[in-house]
């Protein structure tokens, strides 16, 4: 299968290769829609391009009632009968997918150690209500990710859960790279994606001014789209942008008067 568009920054590629070369889990930290997920998918398509998407890569995105069940499987009643269903994280033992737990600070405490075992020297599966232990397929791997700004006492990762992972940091892109990655996924030309990828700094410098988090580039992606399909381009950085980020009136005046700024 064909990988999805995906833009390196830095080594991140070459990291995560030779991470999955020797098996060994992955973290990744970044902001919401710096291009995690796209990552873990475009490498998944590397990795096996033999294989079909749902074969190269298994997605989780975790919540706070995320159960040990929902990762492992459960019983269900079919009929007159009793039937075993192989939760997401299973699956990807089994048959040698990469398992993507998103955001896994979200999921409950309980259900977290469960992936313990998997991301040492054992690679195992311990499935308790079939009193079972599954070994991990040879190309098994575990890639989980969070977002360090929303971390709280909370909710954050555990040293004994962190120690498990090679960790790769990500951030939102360079301007000139962003303005790529904007104009191909946005199919907007190079001038109308560098004026986004400009504004998506602008906004970012705001972070802690009243802005909890910056744009992100999924965002300025949909404003592209939309200028591209023939909204005009400070409307389409309204609806995508301005209006998506903040509910408080003056915030809103702010960030509507920096579109202004860069689209006139």
């Amino acid at each position: 299968m064909v990988a999805p568009y995906y833009l390196p920054i830095g080594d991140e590629i070459e990291v995560f290769t030779a991470a999955y070369a020797k098996r060994l889990p992955i973290l990744l930290k970044g902001p919401t829609g710096c291009g995690k997920t796209r990552f873990v998918e475009y490498m998944a398509a590397k990795l096996h391009p033999e294989r079909t998407r749902g074969e190269q890569l298994v997605t989780v995105a975790c919540h706070e009632d995320l159960t040990g069940s929902d990762l492992v499987g459960r019983y269900l009643i079919e009929g007159d009968a009793t039937v075993w269903i192989d939760g997401p994280l299973t699956q990807a033992v089994k048959h040698g997918a990469i398992c993507y737990l998103d955001e896994i600070v979200e999921a409950r405490k309980d259900t977290i150690v469960l992936i313990h075992p998997l991301t040492d020297h054992r690679r195992i599966l311990p499935i308790d209500k079939k009193g079972e232990i599954l070994e991990a397929h040879p190309d098994f791997l575990l890639v989980i990710s969070y977002n360090p700004g929303y971390q709280s006492v909370l909710k954050d990762l555990k040293q004994s859960t962190r120690q498990r992972f090679v960790s790769l940091e990500f951030d939102y892109p360079p301007r000139d790279k962003e303005a790529q990655i904007v104009a191909h996924e946005g199919a907007t030309d190079m001038d109308t994606a560098l004026e986004l990828a400009t504004l998506g700094e602008k906004v970012r410098n705001l972070r802690g001014g009243g802005l909890s988090e910056g744009v992100s580039t999924r965002l300025l992606i949909y404003a592209a789209k939309l200028i591209a399909n023939g909204i005009p381009a400070r409307r389409a950085c309204t609806a995508a942008i301005s209006r998506s980020l903040t509910d408080d009136a003056e915030m809103r005046r702010a960030l509507d008067e920096m579109v202004a700024s860069i689209f006139p």
